[in-house]
Parts: structure tokens; sequence; C-alpha cells
């Protein structure tokens, strides 16, 4: 393993050199260490939650709504929901690796002090973050995809590229979640998080169309990443590939870029004053 003074000898009058390092990967080795001795219930609860909502709405109400007319053609409501609540996993799981994990190690543990002393730079530790927590948005959506697929809810192979979009949904929630996480001083002020993600779970289509509501309030809702997000895996699920989804894919790549690049400032005003 090389020293620390070779890592920065080797990044020294690099662009960039003093914000990464290259070394994101340590960061992840770091946290797949910590994982073997943490509890898996925050982990179980993040995934079952999805999949109370696929059993209660799809089995429960769809029993009771029966069809939903989409530009897919009229689909069963279990199956309509299906790549919502996909969506809604990868969300769940990248959202809170990136959130309370990361206020707990920025304000508690101190871990980033430490790691910003050492060669790498604060764009290495978003980055190594920001793909941990994508691993765990990635497991969730396997594990979704593994749930659905023997009832039925896939029709066809080609729902299987639904994952890969779900980790994109994952990285642009989670660079997200981390920026915004990084202003975050108290538990109290962390709660905004979930006030903020059950309105948008709730409201953004994930178990019903938004063409339900007023076309002032359709129109907001089209603004928030979780219709996108919903929208995208939906289009990709049922084959209905069109403009709008290269829109839904842009949104993320956008927000992407935003949160990687407001984590990273944020982290080196935090650290490397």
């Amino acid at each position: 393993m090389r020293s620390a003074v070779e890592i920065a000898d080797a990044r020294a009058n690099k662009p960039g050199h003093q914000l990464y390092a290259g070394r994101a990967r340590a960061i992840i080795e770091r946290a797949s260490i910590a994982l073997r001795s943490s509890t898996w219930v925050p982990i179980a609860t993040g995934f079952i939650e999805p999949v109370l909502y696929l059993l209660a709405f799809g089995y429960g109400m769809g029993a009771l709504i029966g069809d939903i007319s989409t530009s897919a053609g009229a689909i069963d409501y279990t199956v309509f929901i299906a790549p919502g609540l996909l969506a809604t996993s990868a969300m769940n799981g990248a959202i809170y690796d990136s959130t309370w994990n990361v206020f707990f190690k920025l304000n508690e543990s101190k871990l980033y002090q430490g790691m910003l002393a050492t060669p790498l730079g604060p764009l290495d530790v978003a980055l190594g973050e920001i793909i941990w927590a994508l691993f765990r948005g990635l497991s969730y959506s396997i594990a979704f995809m593994l749930i659905t697929a023997p009832l039925g809810l896939v029709p066809s192979w080609s729902a299987l590229l639904a994952i890969p979009a779900a980790v994109l949904i994952a990285f642009g929630f989670a660079s997200f979640g981390m920026a915004i996480t990084s202003y975050f001083k108290t538990y109290q002020q962390m709660g905004l998080i979930n006030i903020a993600l059950l309105p948008m779970f709730l409201f953004s289509g994930s178990l019903y169309p938004i063409s339900v509501y007023p076309d002032w309030l359709e129109f907001t809702i089209k603004l928030l990443p979780t219709w996108h997000g919903i929208e995208l895996i939906r289009d990709i699920w049922f084959g209905v590939i069109d403009f709008s989804s290269f829109s839904h894919l842009s949104y993320f790549i956008v927000m992407i870029v935003l949160g990687l690049f407001f984590t990273t400032r944020r982290l080196r005003d935090l650290f490397m004053r």
C-alpha cells in the first residue's frame, strides 16, 4: 500500500488535486468493513416498506380498483404500481445511506475530519459515500425485482433495464441527499428529510396517475425528482420509450452533477479552510 506522502506527491500539481486524489475506493472499503459489524435492521427496514405497499395496495385495493388506463393500454393495478415502487425502493436505499449515515459521520463521529486530514480530497469522500449508497439502492432494486417477477408483475425481459435506471435514480437522490445533509446540525433538522420524502412518494404517481389532480398541482408534481424517477422506471417497465423518457434521464444527470458539486464544495468549506 502506498504511503500518504506518495499519494500526495502523485496528485500534486494535477488539475483539481486539492479536491480529488482518485482514492474514492478507500471510502468504499471502509464502509464495507463497517457493514460487517453493523446491524441489519435499518437496511431491511428500507427494503421492506415498498414490498408492504405492494402487498397492501396491489393485492388489497387492487382487487377493488381493477385496471388502470395508461399510454401502454389498460393495465392491472398491481402491475401498474410495481415499477413505481421499484423506483421508490432504489430511492430509499440511496437516501437513507446518504443522509442519516452521513449526518452521523459529520456531526457525531467526526469521521470526515479525519479522512480529509489524509491525502483524500472532498470529492473522494463525496464519491465514495455516494457510490456506497448506490450499492444499497442497487441491492434494493434487485431484491424487489426478484419478488415481483415470480408474482407475474414483470411484463417482459426488457424490464430488467429498470435496474440500471433505478441506480441512476439512486445516484441522483444520494448526491443531493448528501449535499443537503451537510448543512444540517441537529437530529430535529434531519426530520425534514422524512417530511419531504413521504409527500413526494404519496403524490408523485407511484400509486395512481397524477392526472387525477388539478392542472396546477400536476405541474408542481412534475417538477419533483420522485415523479421523474417513477415515470422513467414505468416507461422502461412497459417498453414505452419516447422523448419524455430521455427528459427524465436528463433530469437525473443534472441532479447528479449539481449534487456532487454542492457536496464537494460544502465539505471543502467545512474542513479545508
